[in-house]
C-alpha cells in the first residue's frame, strides 16, 4: 500500500514538474512573442490617441473602452483561430502575410508624411465633438478596423516567434499576448487621454508643488501628443521596412537584410561598449528608410497617378 502511494505520489510530482515546465515554456515564448511585437505596439500606442482627439472628457474613457473591447473581440474571435489554423495547415503562408502587413505599415506611415508635405487634411482633423454622434460612431469603427489590422499583424508576429511550439502552446501563447498587449496599450492610451484631466485637478490643489505638476502636465499634453504622432509614423516604418527585409531574406532573396546585417556588425565592432546599441540604430534606420521608400512607392501609386491621369483627362 505505502509502495502504491509512494508511485502515486511520484508520479503527481512528475506531473507537477511538466506542468510547471510548460508554464515556463508559455510565458517565456510570451514573453519573446511580445517583445518582437514591441514595435507595432508602440504603433498601436501612438496611433490610437488621435481618435479621443476632440472629445469632452466624459466621453473619452467610454471610447477607449469600446475600442479596446472591440480589439480584444478582434484578437480573440478572429485573428487568434485564424491565425492558429493558419499555422497547423498552411504555415507557409506567415511569411507573405507578414510582409503583406508590413507594406500596409510602410503606406500608412509614408501616407503620414505624404499629407504633412503636401498640406492635406487627415481624416481626423476636425474635432469630433462638433460632427456629431453619428460621426462619433464613425470614429469608434474607424478604430477598431485600423485597430483589426495593427493587432492582426501583432498577432502574426507572435505566431511567427512560436510557430513550431505545439498546438496548445501556440494556442495559450497567443491568448495571453492578446489579452496582455490590449490590457497595455489601452491602459496607456487612458492615461495619455485623461493626462491633461488630472493636471486640471492638480493645478487646483492646494500643495504649490502639486500645482506645479498640475500645469506641466496641461501645458505638456499638445507636445506628448505631437511627440506620439512622430513617434507612431517612424514605427510604422521601421517595423514595416524591417518585416519586408526579414521576410524577403525568409523566401530566399537574401542580399537586402545581409547588406543591413553587415552594417549592423560592422559599427557593433566599431563601437565598442555602445555597439549594441549602435548597431541597433543602424538597423532600425535602414529598416525605416527601406519602409519610407516601399510606402512612398505605393502613396504614389494609390495618391499621385490617379490624379495625375484625371487631371489629364
Amino acid at each position: 500500500m505505502s509502495g502504491g502511494l509512494a508511485a502515486l505520489l511520484d508520479d503527481v510530482a512528475a506531473m507537477a514538474k511538466m506542468a510547471a515546465a510548460s508554464t515556463d515554456d508559455v510565458a517565456a515564448a510570451a514573453g519573446r512573442a511580445s517583445a518582437k511585437a514591441a514595435g507595432v505596439v508602440v504603433d498601436d500606442t501612438a496611433v490610437t490617441p488621435r481618435y479621443v482627439t476632440g472629445f469632452t472628457p466624459d466621453r473619452e474613457l467610454p471610447l477607449i473602452r469600446r475600442i479596446a473591447v472591440g480589439s480584444l473581440r478582434n484578437k480573440i474571435l478572429f485573428i487568434l483561430p485564424a491565425a492558429l489554423l493558419l499555422s497547423e495547415f498552411l504555415p507557409w503562408l506567415l511569411t507573405p502575410l507578414l510582409m503583406l502587413g508590413g507594406a500596409y505599415l510602410c503606406f500608412e506611415g509614408a501616407e503620414k508624411l505624404w499629407e504633412k508635405v503636401a498640406h492635406e487634411p487627415g481624416a481626423h482633423d476636425e474635432p469630433v465633438v462638433t460632427q456629431g454622434a453619428e460621426q462619433e460612431e464613425a470614429m469608434a469603427s474607424g478604430a477598431i478596423r485600423t485597430d483589426f489590422i495593427l493587432s492582426s499583424e501583432i498577432m502574426v508576429i507572435a505566431l511567427n516567434e512560436v510557430a513550431k511550439e505545439p498546438f496548445l502552446t501556440r494556442a495559450v501563447t497567443l491568448l495571453i499576448v492578446a489579452i496582455a498587449i490590449t490590457l497595455g496599450v489601452y491602459g496607456v492610451v487612458a492615461l495619455i487621454v485623461k493626462m491633461d484631466d488630472i493636471g486640471l485637478r492638480l493645478a487646483r490643489s492646494s500643495s504649490a508643488a502639486a500645482r506645479r505638476l498640475g500645469g506641466g502636465l496641461v501645458r505638456g499634453m499638445p507636445a506628448l501628443l505631437a511627440g506620439l504622432a512622430i513617434v507612431g509614423t517612424v514605427a510604422m516604418l521601421w517595423v514595416g521596412g524591417h518585416i519586408l527585409l526579414v521576410g524577403a531574406d525568409d523566401l530566399g532573396w537574401g542580399l537586402p537584410y545581409g547588406l543591413v546585417h553587415d552594417a549592423e556588425h560592422a559599427v557593433h565592432e566599431a563601437a565598442g561598449a555602445l555597439g549594441g546599441v549602435a548597431g541597433w540604430l543602424v538597423n532600425t534606420g535602414i529598416s525605416a528608410v527601406v519602409g519610407l521608400a516601399v510606402g512612398a512607392v505605393i502613396v504614389a501609386a494609390l495618391h499621385l497617378v490617379p490624379r495625375r491621369t484625371a487631371a489629364a483627362h
